[in-house]
């Protein structure tokens, strides 16, 4: 696996086939690593590498990424390193595909730079809807090993970057209001929630939102749902690709 260096940030990646580039932010909250795909119903890296680039990466701090760790840091981080990584790859435009924390992901990262993001679908997205303690216990989970291994981690910076993270409302990550995804100019395939950690009121409220918005509510109940699932995601990217 790859790995790109970016001060103290080191990013491992993968990439898969050929051709207009695809970036995958996976499942998995702060966990967020390449090979969540791998369990995941429907799985980019086999359906679509056969005629895309698609590049996938583990988040700073999951699998094999490492960085430090600061009371200042949030969304913004990461979308620091996944336009660091685009960057490094050479890479000036993509499709983006995200589940669960990939979709505030996504939604941050064409914030920044709209212009690098044809189009996104996003998988069961993360959000807001009565079940913040339950995104704070997963963060304080994934905290532990680091704060046990980096004498330096305070409970303050833990708690000030748990806030910065999963402290708001709508789908945590600050930048993206409900105004902005009124705005969004971006085509939008949404794979509904169904579920506490992914609610499907937040997928509803995302579709309903964006102007170039398709919903796609069952997508996982059955064999038959995710091979219709897989063949959207399929056309959806054909059909956006410059």
């Amino acid at each position: 696996m790859p790995t790109a260096r970016f001060g103290e940030t080191e990013i491992h990646y993968e990439e898969h086939g050929s051709g207009f580039p695809i970036l995958l932010l996976a499942s998995g909250g702060m966990n967020s690593r390449a090979d969540a795909w791998m369990r995941a119903p429907v799985n980019p890296i086999t359906l679509l590498s056969s005629e895309y680039r698609v590049i996938a990466m583990d988040q700073r701090n999951a699998g094999r990424s490492v960085a430090p760790v600061r009371a200042t840091d949030g969304w913004h981080v990461y979308t620091d390193d996944q336009l660091a990584l685009l960057d490094y790859l050479g890479v000036d435009q993509v499709h983006a595909v995200g589940r669960c924390i990939g979709g505030p992901f996504i939604m941050g990262l064409i914030e920044r730079a709209p212009e690098r993001v044809v189009s996104a679908a996003v998988f069961q997205p993360i959000g807001y809807h009565g079940n913040r303690d339950v995104f704070f216990g997963l963060f304080d989970k994934w905290a532990e090993p680091l704060r046990a291994a980096r004498p330096y981690i305070t409970t303050a910076m833990v708690h000030a970057f748990r806030e910065a993270m999963y402290g708001g409302d709508f789908l945590f990550n600050p930048v993206v209001t409900r105004e902005f995804v009124k705005s969004l100019p971006t085509p939008l395939l949404v794979c509904m929630g169904s579920d506490i950690f992914h609610p499907e009121s937040i997928s509803r409220e995302i579709a309903g939102l964006a102007p170039r918005a398709e919903l796609i509510e069952d997508w996982q109940s059955s064999d038959q749902a995710i091979a219709r699932a897989a063949a959207q995601l399929t056309a959806f990217i054909r059909r956006h690709t410059p």
